[in-house]
């Protein structure tokens, strides 16, 4: 068995399962154009250009750094920024996954530190919603964690400190040499895993296994800290190297891995070549740190060339000359796929082609037969062939062949990455702007993801309704609402026409989806629907409304 063999047999992260959803995420989550232009103007010295080019929004002005924190750290902010690549650090964030490519919310990534512990960082924060725009923050301040008193979640920090390679320009380069692994060492690894030698295969990573049993809470059996360790999915030949390295960047000797509940492992270092790791309840591993992903799991650039579901050359261009320099100069991702090719569909005994083309979903049936089936659906008459492919494609309730459900993965992922020129080239391609995904979201409802200025005028003189529904009874003016749509897209909607008076699925109306997600932006359309419509919306959210509204007021007053 080869040394790859071996290592695509032993836990590591990157699970089989996910390596589609990796594949899309590499052609979809960040555009060649976002890499070209990224790129450009960092290379022109224009931090702030590269960041807006990458979907980067940033927090802070350098000269209220100056006076808050002085000038020596104020240049070395600077001097980060300068190589900070934008469009790399957004290639290597971690990704919900799940079936999904979109980036995990709530993460704090801390990229650079200043000063010490408890000292300002460079940091960039991810969306809180997995399905809201795919923008990020940077941010330079103190981490402090917050944690919202409902819901108890909060923006969770994770060290980047000790992995500059994937932010840093400058370190890009020391990739390959990060990820290689020790001759032998995941043979000897998988070797004593594939025996049940679960201390030996965690020795042979340089970390002592501490089998004491964790003290056992009422109704609960005793846990085996040695099978919970050997469960772990972890890529045992990166932890060690990568521990060292962070406490050497001074952010920690303890570190925590997920055990599955209610345990946690945690990772202890005591001195060079000293590391243990022992098994413990969550509750006590509550302080400890995560260790960052990247220190136990599998890069998934290597694994998707490795397994052949991408090309060297599609990968970004830094991580391609870092990983496979001897592939060549790197393309990265690939544009939208704008041929359209016909569709072989089954109908009325025949194989029909379909295909988009002069912005519909042509069928080869004539004016005469369409009419007549049209007719027939408005009776409740039931469509197959050609007609049924053609109601799912504007509908979004249905089965389309494969090839269709190609073509609309790849735009819809394309809208879901916030990716305007790939939209607009699949549109002037003569794609149909009222196809709607599975879920019965057209265009519209996904401009809170896109370039409203740039879609909304062209969707509209294309006649998609404005008061279209999807599965969850959201109109586009609701999403926007919803999923963090700006203030411009809101408005927009509104000078559009768009109706204030709408429910969704839960009946909670415009104005109540502004309070269930303190969207105090929108303060002026939720005064406008309470004033026009105070009757819409469910009654039981305001009560609930209430109560929480009277518990924030009682904190702020004990505040005082």
């Amino acid at each position: 068995m080869s040394a790859a063999d071996t290592a695509a047999e032993r836990p590591g992260g990157f699970r089989t399962q996910d390596g589609p959803a990796w594949q899309r995420i590499r052609r979809y989550a960040v555009p060649g154009w976002m890499i070209e232009q990224a790129t450009a103007h960092r290379l022109a010295g224009d931090w702030r250009a590269a960041c807006a080019a990458a979907a980067v929004d940033v927090g802070f002005e350098l000269p209220d750094l100056e006076v808050r924190y002085g000038p020596d750290m104020a240049a070395a902010v600077t001097r980060d920024l300068l190589h900070l690549a934008p469009d790399l650090l957004r290639w290597h964030l971690p990704r919900y996954l799940g079936g999904r490519t979109t980036l995990t919310p709530y993460l704090r990534i801390v990229l650079a530190t200043y000063g010490g512990p408890g000292g300002p960082a460079l940091s960039v924060t991810t969306p809180a919603m997995s399905e809201g725009p795919q923008r990020l923050r940077l941010h330079c301040e103190p981490v402090v964690v917050e944690r919202n008193k409902y819901t108890g979640r909060g923006f969770v920090p994770e060290e980047w400190s000790a992995i500059r390679p994937f932010w840093d320009a400058r370190h890009a380069a020391e990739l390959g040499a990060r990820f290689a692994e020790p001759d032998g060492l995941a043979e000897r690894i998988a070797g004593r895993r594939a025996a049940g030698d679960t201390v030996g295969a965690f020795g042979a990573a340089g970390i002592t296994c501490d089998l004491a049993v964790p003290p056992t809470q009422p109704y609960q059996r005793p846990a085996d800290p040695e099978a919970l360790l050997a469960r772990l999915p972890v890529d045992l030949t990166r932890i060690a190297p990568e521990v060292a390295r962070l406490v050497e960047a001074g952010a920690g000797d303890q570190y925590r891995l997920p055990a599955g509940w209610p345990y946690s492992a945690v990772l202890e270092h005591s001195g060079p070549g000293a590391l243990r790791i022992r098994v413990v309840h969550q509750g006590e591993a509550a302080s400890v740190r995560a260790l960052p992903r990247y220190a136990w799991q599998r890069l998934p650039d290597l694994e998707l060339v490795r397994t052949g579901r991408i090309s060297p050359r599609a990968l970004h261009p830094l991580v391609a000359a870092a990983l496979f320099p001897g592939a060549g100069p790197a393309v990265g991702p690939p544009g939208p796929d704008t041929d359209g090719a016909p569709v072989r569909v089954r109908c009325h005994g025949a194989w029909h082609e379909v295909r988009s083309r002069g912005g519909v979903l042509d069928v080869p049936h004539t004016a005469e037969e369409q009419q007549r089936e049209r007719a027939m659906r408005a009776f409740g008459g039931a469509v197959s062939g050609c007609f049924a492919v053609q109601q799912t494609w504007t509908t979004g309730q249905g089965r389309l062949p494969r090839g269709l459900q190609a073509q609309r993965n790849e735009l819809f992922l394309r809208a879901q990455h916030g990716d305007t020129p790939g939209v607009v080239a699949l549109l002037d391609a003569s794609v149909d702007p009222r196809i709607r995904d599975a879920r019965r979201r057209g265009l519209l409802h996904t401009l809170h993801l896109l370039d409203h200025e740039v879609l909304l005028p062209r969707l509209l003189a294309a006649g998609l309704d404005l008061e279209a529904r999807d599965a969850s009874d959201r109109t586009p003016l609701l999403s926007a609402v919803h999923w963090g749509g700006s203030v411009d897209l809101v408005k927009a909607l509104l000078a559009a026409g768009a109706r204030i008076d709408v429910v969704d699925e839960m009946d909670l109306s415009v104005s109540q989806e502004i309070r269930r997600y303190k969207r105090t932006d929108l303060a002026f359309l939720r005064e406008r629907v309470d004033e026009q419509f105070p009757d819409v919306g469910a009654d039981w959210f305001d009560e609930q409304m209430e109560y929480w509204d009277e518990e924030d007021d009682d904190e702020e007053g004990e505040d005082v």
